[in-house]
């Protein structure tokens, strides 16, 4: 088996993703799935910290648009995701691997407060870090909390894992000539407007010589291929 490419990164993962098949909520056996790709991942010896979004629950852009303010509506989602990392917590313990949730907020009752120092703490230890509450302040997406913690930690790279194989030109979904790109630029990935990421996080990433790699999660498995580098995604770096 191949050695992973990279020894510490960030993975972030979109909260609608944890709802499965149902437009809203959380879908268990999605989080099961999603808790062994990450056991699987650890144990190639990878120190694994994990952004969750809160979509699938709570999305601060929708609520503001219905007359609750832009900064409480994103305090509604940075609250969201913590509840997904509670539960994939759970269920990460409930598969025998450790686990610790650190949130951006101070949530004595619920969460340690994240520090960096928490962090490597944690990480040294052999938990898998959840990093919940987003940036801790509004305006913020989660892609940019996932490159703002990985630069924080130290983390080799940012694994964006998406419901496709990577970044394309158009949505592949809806166009079939979208063009699949195997590498870009951060630079590249701003001027082409792609979606995938908005236009913050790939901005820090390339101030900070993070790379990005984008892939699908719809594959078990699809984590563990990525940082041995046999799996297929976009990457995003230089």
């Amino acid at each position: 088996m191949a050695e992973p490419v990279y020894r510490r990164v960030v993975i972030k993962l979109s909260g609608e993703y944890l709802a499965g098949s149902h437009f809203f909520g959380i879908d268990q056996p999605t989080v099961d799935r999603i808790a062994d790709d990450l056991i699987a991942a650890h144990k190639l010896g990878v120190e694994v910290a994990v952004v969750i979004g809160g979509g699938n629950i709570v999305r601060g852009v929708e609520v503001s648009s219905r007359g609750v303010s832009r900064p409480t509506g994103d305090t509604m989602g940075m609250l969201a995701t913590m509840m997904n990392c509670l539960a994939l917590e759970a269920a990460i313990e409930r598969k025998g691997a450790p686990a610790r949730t650190l949130s951006a907020f101070v949530m004595p009752e619920i969460s340690e407060l994240f520090t960096r120092s928490a962090a490597h703490k944690y990480l040294a230890e052999g938990r898998i870090v959840l990093l919940g509450g987003g940036t801790g302040n509004p305006f913020f997406t989660t892609d940019t909390t996932a490159v703002l913690r990985a630069a924080e930690i130290g983390a080799q790279a940012v694994l964006k894992a998406t419901n496709v194989d990577g970044v394309y030109s158009a949505d592949p979904k809806k166009d079939p000539s979208a063009k699949r790109f195997d590498r870009l630029t951060h630079s590249q990935a701003i001027a082409g407007d792609y979606k995938v990421m908005d236009a913050t996080a790939f901005a820090l990433a390339r101030e900070t010589s993070l790379p990005i790699i984008v892939f699908s999660i719809a594959e078990p498995g699809s984590i563990g291929a990525i940082l041995r580098g046999t799996g297929r995604g976009t990457v995003v770096a230089g």
